[in-house]
């Protein structure tokens, strides 16, 4: 959930009421501005089901055709699904798949621009999930041991908390659990 930093205060849930119960955050005195968000995800796959997925040569179809297609739905859809989510008047969805030169699987990017209220963020990352799922989903009968990997926004513009970009960001640094061999 987003957070919100009052002044003073640590930040906040902003899509908590002030009795802690769950809320649609009031966007109604915000800016109309252009907005824009681009998200990421990765499938790891062996590199004999990219060549598949490339050549043309799965059972189910043009992968990448189906992909984008239902990344573009998902952005559209967002709200449906995402409780607490506005729904949004999107002007544009664009998902991008690049296979990896080393065949280890597929870079997904999508970029979704509106102008309004609110970003979309949510809607580039529904995009750059559900066209994963969808490679999954037609490749699983050749390869069940594909990974859905680093699903994260990579950039967003607009609105009053200004520019986030990925690569300006100080990385987090993943969090290791030890196993009850440890």
């Amino acid at each position: 959930m987003e957070s919100q930093k009052l002044d003073g205060e640590s930040p906040r849930l902003t899509h908590l009421d002030d009795q802690g119960c769950a809320a649609m955050v009031d966007v109604s005195d915000k800016l109309v501005t252009r907005r824009q968000a681009v998200a990421g995800a990765r499938v790891a796959m062996r590199p004999e089901t990219l060549r598949q997925i490339v050549s043309g040569d799965t059972k189910k179809g043009d992968v990448f055709a189906a992909a984008r297609i239902a990344g573009i739905m998902a952005a559209k859809r967002t709200s449906d699904l995402i409780p607490l989510c506005h729904p949004l008047a999107i002007s544009s969805v664009a998902v991008i798949l690049t296979p990896e030169p080393d065949g280890g699987g597929v870079e997904i990017e999508a970029t979704v621009r509106t102008t309004g209220q609110t970003g979309v963020e949510m809607e580039a990352l529904m995009a750059a999930s559900v066209a994963a799922l969808t490679i999954y989903d037609m490749c699983k009968a050749v390869d069940r041991g594909m990974r859905i990997e680093e699903v994260r926004v990579l950039h967003k513009s607009g609105g009053k908390s200004g520019a986030y970009d990925e690569a300006a960001e100080t990385p987090i640094e993943p969090v290791v659990r030890p196993t009850s061999e440890e």
